[in-house]
């Protein structure tokens, strides 16, 4: 556990510092890894997290499916105030300089938080066979996911910060809502949620919530990164790439 709530908290950290590096204005680079984190979403979602919820729960499957809709809808409900830096939309927030956009940072954060709630160490939400809220193998493969999807949201959010506060220090401190929030998704899945629902069907709804935003946020990134249908062979590539490392864990 100590683990991913480290690995989440500086993939956010450090991913902030790329506004240094990478001009907002210059995003080729971002909608490449976008594309490849895209796919490995859409992968794992398909093969490791809806097996999981719907083989691992004591919960109906058709129930399963309301709450991988509900998830799908409410990130579609989270965008309207997050304007979609969750897939690396960074155009369209300018804004009055020295503002706050806090419902976009609420905005992530929840989104953050809930990723982080379904990453549960084994033992601590237990479902048919002492199943949880997805297969202990998968643990590392969802993580590597989470992490590969804040990268770009991570840069996207900096460099809205940065245009509204023009000071990358302040614009650093905020970005910390947004790191801190799969970390506390994470402590409060493996200590307050696992006491007070040992059944695991809580579990099973936060596991369908985040399976439906996944789909969502990965079905758009793949969506824009190929507008009009065009032939982009870097973003094929990548988009390849993500498919292909998503369907190894498979096989470590």
């Amino acid at each position: 556990m100590i683990i991913a709530i480290l690995a989440l908290f500086f993939t956010v950290v450090l991913s902030g510092f790329l506004v240094k590096v990478f001009p907002p204005n210059k995003t080729k680079w971002l909608k490449m890894a976008l594309a490849f984190s895209g796919s490995y979403l859409f992968t794992i979602t398909i093969i490791h997290l809806l097996p999981d919820v719907l083989l691992n729960s004591h919960a109906s499957p058709y129930r399963v499916g309301y709450w991988v809709l509900t998830g799908f809808f409410l990130q579609l409900v989270l965008e309207l105030f997050s304007h979609g830096v969750e897939h690396g939309h960074i155009h369209h927030h300018q804004g009055r300089v020295g503002s706050m956009p806090f419902l976009l940072l609420g905005s992530l954060f929840v989104h953050s938080f809930l990723e982080g709630s379904i990453l549960v160490e084994q033992g601590h939400a237990h479902g048919h066979g002492g199943g949880h809220a997805h297969g202990s193998d998968n643990f590392y493969v969802v993580l590597l996911g989470i992490a590969l999807h804040h990268i770009p949201a991570a840069f996207a959010l900096m460099s809205v910060l940065m245009s509204r506060l023009e000071n990358f220090r302040k614009a650093f401190l905020w970005l910390l809502i947004f790191a801190v929030g799969s970390p506390l998704g994470i402590i409060v899945s493996n200590t307050v949620l696992s006491e007070a629902a040992p059944d695991g069907l809580l579990f099973t709804a936060l596991t369908g919530l985040v399976a439906g935003n996944f789909l969502h946020i990965s079905t758009t990134i793949l969506f824009e990164t190929s507008p009009d249908h065009h032939f982009n062979r870097n973003k094929l590539v990548a988009t390849l790439l993500g498919l292909v490392l998503a369907l190894l864990s498979d096989f470590v």
